[in-house]
């Protein structure tokens, strides 16, 4: 199997203590490059249980199935940071997209 790391960026909301640390999300994901399987996640959240939340929901999901991913995500994950987990989440599968072509 072969694997790559891939990242997404985007923009934390201004008012919560993500901005204040961080100023933008990051999420590292390591996926099977034939498959698009995520194999591993981390993220640039502030709380060691929304980490570990992100990386759970992530584990063994489909990048190629970010619709299904996000739309599960608004689901189960409340975190004020939920529109920029999302949107840098689009970025990764964008990044995986276009460089794995």
């Amino acid at each position: 199997m072969e694997k790559v790391f891939v990242t997404g960026y985007a923009k934390f909301p201004s008012d919560i203590t993500g901005n204040k640390v961080y100023e933008e999300i990051a999420v590292g994901l390591i996926v099977n490059k034939e498959s698009g399987m995520i194999i591993d996640a981390d993220f640039s959240l502030v709380t060691r249980t929304g980490k570990k939340f992100m990386t759970d929901f992530l584990i063994d999901r489909n990048l190629y199935e970010i619709k299904k991913i996000t739309d599960e995500l608004r689901k189960y994950y409340f975190g004020q940071a939920q529109n920029a987990v999302v949107a840098a989440l689009k970025s990764a599968k964008r990044q995986f997209v276009s460089k794995t072509k």
